[in-house]
């Protein structure tokens, strides 16, 4: 994992970073369905399908590669990994484990597959030691399927990861559609970038490589 810092100096996005990270502290998010047709068809296994598929396109785009080093200066992660929820019915709370991402798909299930049997039964925050700083937050809740979801964090204003919440998906005719927000910092990330970053989630879900 490397951390290219960003020098402000003839950046092109300087005046829109400084603005809405001092002047104007904004974040914000969008919530749409994502059509998972193909996964069904499949069957793939929904959750390390989606992780695959969304740390797939945060590898892809730098904006949501972004962060804060130690110092409060930005920098762009070289590579982003995937942290998610992972609920224990029996205490009605969760834990947060993470799998190393890998482009390749059928490797990178068998990853998330030893890390949930290794780590998906301890009840700890951190169910999975060592989170690195280069990981997204995913979670899912399969109970509703929701048309808007935000998150309020005392601390956003200098979080410049993109965080991703996942609800039920839904069958209308022949389509599956699953409910997805998406939160990112406006310093970093404005409209535009969220709406790419979905067409090319889209673009990846009909196409999606599976298991074979």
């Amino acid at each position: 994992m490397e951390f290219e810092p960003i020098s402000l100096d003839g950046w092109q996005r300087r005046e829109h970073y400084e603005h809405y990270l001092s002047h104007v502290p904004c974040t914000y998010s969008m919530t749409t369905r994502v059509d998972i047709t193909r996964l069904r068809q499949q069957k793939e296994s929904l959750y390390p399908a989606m992780l695959y598929a969304l740390a797939t396109v945060v590898n892809s785009r730098r904006e949501f590669r972004m962060a804060l080093d130690s110092q409060g200066r930005p920098g762009v992660f070289s590579v982003m990994h995937p942290s998610y929820t992972v609920f224990h019915p029996e205490r009605e709370t969760f834990s947060n484990l993470w799998t190393e991402y890998t482009p390749d798909y059928p490797a990178f299930a068998a990853r998330y597959r030893e890390d949930l049997d290794r780590y998906g039964s301890c009840p700890a925050l951190e169910g999975k030691p060592g989170t690195p700083p280069n990981v997204f937050p995913v979670s899912m809740i399969p109970w509703a399927s929701f048309t808007g979801f935000n998150l309020n964090l005392k601390k956003d204003f200098d979080y410049l990861i993109p965080i991703f919440t996942m609800g039920r998906f839904s069958v209308e005719g022949e389509r599956t559609l699953l409910p997805l927000a998406v939160q990112v910092h406006h310093a970093v990330c404005d409209g535009f970038h969220v709406c790419r970053f979905l067409e090319d989630l889209q673009a990846l879900l009909d196409r999606f490589p599976g298991q074979a």
